[in-house]
């Protein structure tokens, strides 16, 4: 990387205020690159690398309202952290391919950028088989070392909420997270596919058919934990088409 032309490569500049006062400030190239450094340790996928709240689309034709209102609410979000969020986070839910992980990750991004904050993504399900895959005696990395970033970041984007088939020890491993993460008062941002609805709550209709029965952020993670989740996160609902197939596809079309 060239040396600064503002700076001397020294990451200071010094600048004389209008009363004549000599102040000493960080270089805007020292700010950019601890913004690609702390960005860098959000382990942000590559496929996600560019979601911003600003390149999220709500304006393409058909597009459900909701979509609108959860890019207002991230962005209300992202300004009023950390004073007026107090710790909460928010829980992007609605069926797959509405944008909901490119929220999470603009919020994320923001916030790093503008806050500089301490972020992780993580995936849901491949932090449970990774963890799973630590019990193996040849594996090097434990639990502990897997688990210590999930609990130590300022904001952790847990995408995906609810992807793996639950058992017991799926269970102990979410309630081991977000109940750490609650009590230390860490932001969480979570997506989920799966209808904020009590276990063996999910009926859904289809024409003249019978109900059946739909699985629930409730039968996939309990519902102690999903009752967690009220107090740790704020509900952002999203509706509409799956905007991959619809929207995007027709670009390529």
């Amino acid at each position: 990387m060239s040396e600064c032309v503002i700076c001397g490569g020294v990451g200071l500049v010094e600048e004389r205020s209008a009363d004549g006062v000599l102040r000493t400030r960080t270089c805007e190239c020292q700010q950019m690159a601890r913004y690609h450094r702390r960005l860098a340790a959000a382990r942000i996928p590559e496929r996600y690398r560019h979601c911003s709240l600003d390149t999220y689309e709500t304006a393409f034709n058909g597009a459900n309202a909701s979509l609108g209102q959860a890019l207002m609410k991230a962005r209300r979000f992202a300004e009023g952290y950390p004073v007026e969020t107090g710790g909460n986070g928010l829980m992007f839910v609605g069926t797959a391919g509405l944008g909901k992980t490119h929220l999470a990750v603009g919020v994320l991004q923001r916030l790093v950028q503008e806050r500089g904050v301490r972020g992780l993504f993580c995936d849901y399900r491949e932090l449970l088989k990774n963890i799973q895959n630590s019990y193996n005696p040849q594996v090097a990395t434990t639990e502990l070392e897997l688990l210590k970033p999930v609990f130590a970041a300022e904001v952790l984007v847990l995408d995906d909420l609810g992807a793996q088939k639950p058992n017991e020890w799926v269970w102990d491993m979410v309630a081991l997270i977000l109940n750490t993460r609650y009590n230390d008062k860490l932001t969480t941002l979570i997506t989920t596919n799966y209808a904020d609805l009590p276990a063996g709550g999910g009926f859904k209709a289809e024409g003249n058919r019978p109900a059946r029965n739909e699985d629930t952020l409730g039968d996939r993670i309990g519902d102690r934990m999903r009752s967690r989740l009220a107090e740790m996160c704020v509900r952002v609902e999203v509706q509409g088409e799956d905007f991959r197939q619809s929207v995007k596809r027709a670009r390529f079309g």
